[in-house]
Formats: structure tokens, C-alpha cells, sequence
């Protein structure tokens, strides 16, 4: 099939951050010089809505890989992911009814309403993330999203010098509840990992602090006060002026910076309303220099 060439428009929906895209149909192949746009637009503004993108898994794959390669999803008891790239963010059973509240993987998913930044629990952290709404609630289930990019510019800038060497603990762990009953032993061992308290994108030169849920504790610090300079920063990250919360319609596509963008799912009613949101991630590089050029141009 041949590219399909686009009349792209990129508006930006936030101060800081934040950008709608249109004018292009990521559900057919995209030409170069689109995906180029959209390229530099990731890096710039961090977070790209895409609206009326109606993908199957085969296209948000297809599309996905313009990116990298694709994170295969972590399978766990609550979760039980098929193996593959499609992470399925649901509160419907494989026939399509409502789960109950008490599920093992509702319960699990509720991690999810907490600030975090996907796969950083991992040697190789993510790239991106992109999620597309199959199923949305008619109110509630809006995704938040925090810039770590602005927030670090906007630190005060006599104790940047003293944060920009430290290195941070990231466990897949749950905080606090490192016995989580989700995860198998030998995956809390594989996915507690260290990664820098300050990362810097390598196409624009701008750092950010890279925290979230699963950095736990700083190397050289005890665990006490570690936490506590994490939850310091996570909260300066989550202020007002670096925040957005998107609002779902269906088939939106939502593309996101886990390098320096947190998120968390909000709540809606789950007893009443069905939701349905698929997910593809892009596995990242080591060290972040790697991606200093467009993927697929080295």
C-alpha cells in the first residue's frame, strides 16, 4: 500500500506541553517527511493527540514501529498479558462484561491511577507510550499528564547542581509493598534497576526529572530520605501549571515522552460504564545519545 500524504497541523493544547495533531491517517503507512514532523513535534511538545484514528492492533503495531522496536508486555498473576506488544487497559472480561470491582487485575490496574512513567522498572526504559481509546465512558477515565521537562526548568536553580549526578532505584515493586503477590520473584529481582534522577533528551538538549511511582530510593542516600526526595519532586512535578488531563473520545490516540512525562489514569464509574484502551510502548536506548537522530535514518 502507498503512503498517503498528509496535510499536517500541529496546535498546541497547553502552555508547556501538550499538542493536538491533524491533517493525517496513522492507520495507513506514513510517509517520511510526516513521521518527520511528527518526530519533531514528540520531542518538542511531549504529549500528541491524534483524534479519529480507528486502529486495529495490527495498525497501532504497524504505525508504533515508525518509532522502534516495541516493548513485549511483562506478564504477571493480576494481569496475565498475552505475549506480544498490546497492552489491553480494561475493566471488560474476554466475553465483554463488566469485572467486579474485587478482580485481581482491577485491583492491580488501580497502580495505574497513581503518577508514574511506563517501564522506567526496566534496564532499558520506554520511549514512548501510545494509547488508543477503543471503548471510552461517556464521563470519568480522562488520562493526566505532567511535564518533568517544565517542572525541572522551573526548579530553583541553586539545588539543580546538587540533583544532576544522582541515581535513582526504580522497582516494578508496588511503593511501599515490596512482597506485591502480582510479581514473581525473579521479576522483582530482574526489574529493580537503577537510572539518573535528571535524563536529557539528546535531539534538544533540555533535561527533566525523571520520577514517578517506581523510583523508590536514591543510591549513596538511606531509604528514608530517599523517599522523601522523591516525593518532593514527584509533588513539584504534579503542580497545576505543568498539568493537563486529556479527555477521551473514541479512537483518540494519545503518544507520550515516558522520558520525561508522567502519567496516571483517573477513576469513573467501573460498575456502570465499559472502557477499553489498547497500548503499544517503544523500548528505549542506552545511553540517551542513541536517539539524538529520527529512528530509522542511522
Amino acid at each position: 500500500m502507498s503512503a498517503v500524504v498528509s496535510r499536517l497541523t500541529v496546535k498546541p493544547l497547553h502552555p508547556l506541553f501538550v499538542a493536538e495533531v491533524t491533517g493525517i491517517d496513522l492507520t495507513v503507512p506514513v510517509a517520511r517527511e510526516d513521521f518527520r514532523a511528527i518526530w519533531e513535534a514528540f520531542n518538542e511538545h511531549q504529549v500528541l493527540v491524534f483524534r479519529g484514528q480507528a486502529f486495529t492492533d495490527e495498525t497501532q503495531i504497524a504505525f508504533s514501529r515508525n518509532f522502534g522496536a516495541l516493548e513485549t508486555m511483562e506478564a504477571h498473576a493480576a494481569n496475565n498479558y498475552k505475549p506480544g506488544h498490546i497492552a489491553v487497559m480494561t475493566n471488560l472480561d474476554a466475553q465483554g462484561n463488566l469485572l467486579p470491582l474485587d478482580d485481581p487485575g482491577m485491583v492491580h490496574r488501580l497502580r495505574n491511577e497513581a503518577w508514574h512513567t511506563d517501564s522506567s522498572f526496566k534496564p532499558v526504559a520506554a520511549l514512548c507510550s501510545m494509547l488508543s481509546g477503543r471503548i471510552v465512558p461517556p464521563e470519568g477515565g480522562n488520562t493526566d499528564f505532567t511535564s518533568a521537562r517544565a517542572a525541572y526548568a522551573a526548579f530553583p536553580d541553586e539545588r539543580k547542581t546538587a540533583l544532576d549526578n544522582l541515581t535513582v532505584i526504580h522497582r516494578v515493586a508496588e511503593p511501599k509493598n515490596v512482597d506485591d503477590p502480582a510479581y514473581s520473584e525473579e521479576q522483582k529481582k530482574r526489574l529493580t534497576v537503577t537510572h539518573p534522577l535528571v535524563r536529557i533528551n539528546p535531539v534538544n538538549g533540555r533535561k527533566n526529572f525523571y520520577v514517578g511511582s517506581h523510583a523508590q530510593e536514591i543510591i549513596g542516600m538511606s531509604p528514608e530520605q530517599g523517599s522523601r526526595l522523591m516525593d518532593e519532586l514527584a509533588a513539584f512535578c504534579t503542580q497545576p501549571q505543568f498539568f493537563y488531563s486529556h479527555v477521551w473520545r473514541e479512537h483518540d490516540l494519545v503518544i507520550w515522552d515516558n522520558r520525561c512525562v508522567l502519567h496516571r489514569a483517573t477513576t469513573f464509574d467501573k460498575t456502570k460504564y465499559k472502557r477499553k484502551m489498547h497500548r503499544t510502548t517503544v523500548a528505549g536506548s542506552v545511553p540517551d545519545t542513541a536517539l539524538a537522530i529520527m529512528p530509522g535514518t542511522a
